[in-house]
């Protein structure tokens, strides 16, 4: 039973991690689909990789088959594909990402902090994976394909993509001024919070 248990346990690590790394590998054909111009593809070809972000995180906490690895990984696959759909907006869409530029580069310092602070403090990306940043992968996946499907950037839908996702970047900068060290998977500034708290106690205990 519990080598039963051990292999289906792996099968499903590798399965999980396999969807994961789909994404990654699948941004050269989006690029491919994007720069020649074959925009019915691109656009379901994109839905598919956003729609695997959300297949594997609920496979992984279904299965417990979260790891450091996996979440490095999934970290990466989010950053490019959502990298990729911000192109096909700056190519598609010249005169409204125009438009919304101070928002952009808002986004932009805060991404840029919070990465150097990482970097500085963990050397290595955060990769925390609080539910903001879960809520703004969302809003930023629903924004970007009602505007790929659409044929129309839904001004709403940006902004509310935009304020969740500065908020995000904000709450991981303050993240990673709260743990000296590096954790995966914290939560948010209350779960930060009740870490130090767990760290102090074991503390406490072990000098008494």
């Amino acid at each position: 039973m519990r080598q039963l248990e051990k292999t289906g346990h792996q099968t499903a690590w590798y399965v999980v991690n396999g969807i994961t790394l789909y994404r990654v590998l699948a941004v050269p054909l989006l690029l491919w689909l994007l720069y020649s111009g074959r925009t019915e593809f691109f656009k379901w070809a994109i839905a598919v990789s956003f729609f695997t972000d959300a297949v594997d995180g609920i496979l992984a906490r279904l299965f417990r088959v979260t790891s450091v690895a996996g979440a490095r990984l999934d970290s990466v696959g989010d950053d490019l594909t959502v990298g990729v759909g911000v192109l096909a907006l700056i190519v598609w869409y010249p005169e409204f990402m125009r438009q919304q530029w101070p928002l952009l580069l808002l986004l932009a310092v805060l991404f840029i902090v919070q990465t150097a602070f990482a970097f500085y403090r963990y050397r290595r990306m955060s990769n925390f994976h609080t539910w903001l940043a879960k809520a703004a992968a969302i809003l930023q996946g629903i924004f970007m394909l009602f505007t790929f499907f659409s044929g129309r950037p839904e001004p709403v839908l940006f902004f509310l993509a935009v304020a969740v996702t500065a908020l995000e970047l904000a709450e991981e900068i303050w993240l990673v001024a709260l743990l000296p060290e590096w954790k995966a998977n914290v939560h948010g500034i209350f779960h930060a919070f009740q870490l130090r708290q767990q760290k102090s106690t074991n503390e406490e205990k072990g000098s008494g």
